[in-house]
């Protein structure tokens, strides 16, 4: 029997996500090429799909921590730059995207990798959420028992985490990161959510007066941790999430595509 679920990696930001994601594509990948038959439960590789509803911001990307294409190494990366800051894109429209990008990974022979730590977003689309007048999203959409979804969290204990958030803090706050922010600043509206919701309120902060550089990277560390408790908040709630350290998690979603496929 092929493996014919959707997996979804999910946590807090600054959990290693992305990285672990973009690791097990390529081992289903080089699997499948050491396979005579020149594939690994069906697949010839995989493809990411991103949950993340920053990175669907077009020229928001060092503030928003999108992979570079040198960090995707190979690996089709979806749901990344499908709008402009402050254009209306709601979780509908994440689904429907989502949904019809799944369809076309499976026709490449693809497996379909879902990963982020937008909560609502990939409730929606796992729990099969109604957005028409009639039904109003809630958690309580939650009925359907997500059998096509592979759900794995990362487990990161909270020293750990937040040591990774001030790691990040200091490789943004770069020439690069102030040199985006005042692009962004020069052509979208500055009072927008997505321009609020991001790390770019703090640069532009610096880049006023208002913050020490110092100051302006502890915010930043404080708002993105709140942004992580947040986020577990969220996720904690779902009993069928697996809940995995990191460095587990790429032989777990691997044996699970064996197990299925019976090799």
């Amino acid at each position: 029997m092929a493996f014919d679920k959707t997996v979804v990696i999910l946590g807090p930001t600054a959990s290693g996500k992305t990285g672990v994601s973009i690791r097990i594509a390529k081992e289903v990948e080089r699997r499948a090429k050491a396979s005579p038959a020149g594939k690994f439960a069906g697949f010839t590789g995989a493809e990411i799909i991103s949950a993340d509803s920053r990175a669907i911001y077009r020229e928001m990307d060092l503030g928003t921590a999108k992979p570079s294409l040198e960090e995707q190494d190979g690996v089709p990366h979806w749901g990344i730059d499908l709008v402009a800051p402050g254009e209306r894109f709601t979780v509908a429209d994440w689904k429907a995207y989502v949904e019809e990008k799944i369809k076309e990974i499976r026709g490449r022979g693809k497996l379909p990798m879902v990963v982020g730590g937008t909560g609502l977003y990939i409730d929606a689309l796992v729990y099969d959420y109604d957005f028409s007048a009639e039904a109003k999203a809630s958690q309580s959409n939650r009925k359907n028992d997500c059998t096509n979804y592979l759900l794995i969290g990362v487990k990161t204990p909270d020293v750990e985490l937040r040591k990774r958030i001030m790691e990040r803090a200091n490789k943004l706050f770069v020439q690069e990161l102030f040199k985006e922010t005042r692009s962004l600043a020069e052509k979208y509206d500055w009072n927008s959510q997505a321009m609020k919701s991001n790390i770019y309120q703090f640069a532009w902060a610096y880049l006023q007066g208002e913050y020490s550089l110092e100051r302006a990277k502890e915010l930043f560390v404080y708002d993105d941790w709140h942004l992580a408790k947040r986020q577990l908040t969220w996720f904690k709630r779902n009993k069928k999430i697996n809940w995995l350290p990191l460095e587990e998690i790429e032989g777990y979603v691997i044996k699970c595509i064996q197990d299925e496929q019976g090799n």
